[in-house]
């Protein structure tokens, strides 16, 4: 079960871990490195509506671990250690889960570690995995977490590149977006990115210059793209375009590289799992860098988010991430058993079924503090039914 530190925060931890195991669970997945937000609590006691502080630490961190990027600690750490508390707890295993590049506090400080797109802009929100400063923040929170709390593994959301259009506070446009736009305008033309692309051998200068051309064009025009129209000339530019294709492929192995790192700091006996996209469906993982056969290989265990409204579109979903793992490492599933994905006990029940008859035997749901009770019943019932 995934969980935030505010919503464990407000319940007795031994209550919430007996209340895991009995929906068929062992394992709580922390929140211990996380962003802003704004979250709908429908069972929450002290407040339904939560602002998280953004980009903080819900672990006691070792200052001198890190370098210009440091972490700053969650203000519930004045008060209670939760991750050190759970770690106590015989009853499930701990796991902590980290957000890595998605942190707007840190961008805002460090705007040199950030995403920049081909006109320049900063992306805050999105810390280049390129960038020097921002690979040794990620490597050192991972390994400072795991050598600091017994934690049976870690799982790491965002290793890579960001699209431009990720839901940060009050997003505006009076032009309609596409993915050929937003494609466009979250491709990272930062000096470590041009310099490591042309190291490679790409003429990413060049590509940056034809980016801002082509998107220059679209704004100045009195049309907008329709989506299925944006969709084919994306692919089109991905498949026509050698030097953007080259770039694409090269920050691929920018992230692969990165977690390899990640997974050679921490220590031997922790899990590595990678949650490898905020893209629908998977498949998508590709433009944040995600190459998941690579990543499979190179941490051990991709964590997919199977976030679909039916069990049959998980099923499918599995099938092609299984294919593009092509037998490498391991693969869990992440379901929610709720609003906008699946609703009802027995689409719970026929998602679980599936992952599991599909061979994935690993399956987390998020997000303990989202659900109303009737989610974890729809949990509990898939969870404990008889294997197929």
């Amino acid at each position: 079960m995934f969980a935030y530190t505010w919503d464990l925060d407000e319940r007795p931890l031994g209550a919430v871990a007996d209340e895991v195991v009995g929906l068929g669970l062992d394992t709580i997945t922390l929140a211990t490195s996380y962003h802003a937000g704004k979250f709908l609590r429908p069972r929450g006691k002290t407040g339904k509506v939560y602002f998280p502080e953004d980009g903080t630490a819900y672990f006691r961190h070792d200052p001198a671990r890190y370098g210009a990027l440091q972490p700053a600690a969650n203000s519930i750490m004045a008060k209670r250690d939760i991750l050190g508390e759970l770690c106590e707890l015989d009853s499930v295993a701990t796991q902590a889960w980290l957000v890595l590049m998605h942190n707007s506090r840190l961008g805002m400080l460090h705007p040199e570690s950030c995403v920049r797109n081909a006109f320049g802009d900063r992306l805050i929100y999105n810390l280049c995995p390129s960038a020097p400063e921002a690979r040794a923040y990620a490597v050192a929170l991972c390994k400072d977490v795991t050598d600091a709390y017994p934690v049976a593994g870690i799982s790491l959301e965002t290793p890579g590149f960001l699209p431009s259009v990720h839901g940060y506070h009050h997003e505006f446009a009076l032009v309609r977006q596409n993915r050929w736009l937003d494609n466009h305008l979250g491709l990272c033309f930062c000096d470590h990115c041009l310099a490591g692309a042309r190291k490679a051998g790409i003429d990413a200068e060049g590509l940056r210059a034809q980016v801002c051309a082509d998107v220059e064009s679209a704004l100045d025009s009195d049309f907008d793209l329709p989506d299925d129209m944006a969709e084919a000339m994306w692919l089109a530019d991905t498949r026509t375009d050698g030097v953007l294709a080259a770039f694409l492929a090269w920050r691929c192995d920018v992230v692969t590289s990165l977690v390899a790192e990640i997974r050679g700091a921490v220590r031997d006996d922790a899990t590595v799992a990678i949650i490898p996209s905020v893209a629908r469906p998977s498949g998508g993982a590709w433009y944040e860098g995600s190459d998941l056969r690579a990543l499979a290989e190179a941490a051990g265990i991709i964590e997919a988010c199977f976030y679909e409204g039916s069990a049959e579109r998980v099923r499918a979903d599995a099938w092609d991430v299984q294919r593009r793992m092509r037998g490498a490492g391991h693969l869990r599933g992440i379901l929610r058993a709720a609003f906008p994905d699946l609703q009802g006990a027995d689409v719970v029940a026929a998602a679980v079924s599936g992952l599991r008859n599909a061979g994935i035997e690993d399956i987390a749901f998020y997000n303990y503090g989202h659900f109303r009770q009737q989610s974890l019943d729809w949990i509990g019932a898939a969870m404990n039914q008889t294997r197929s």
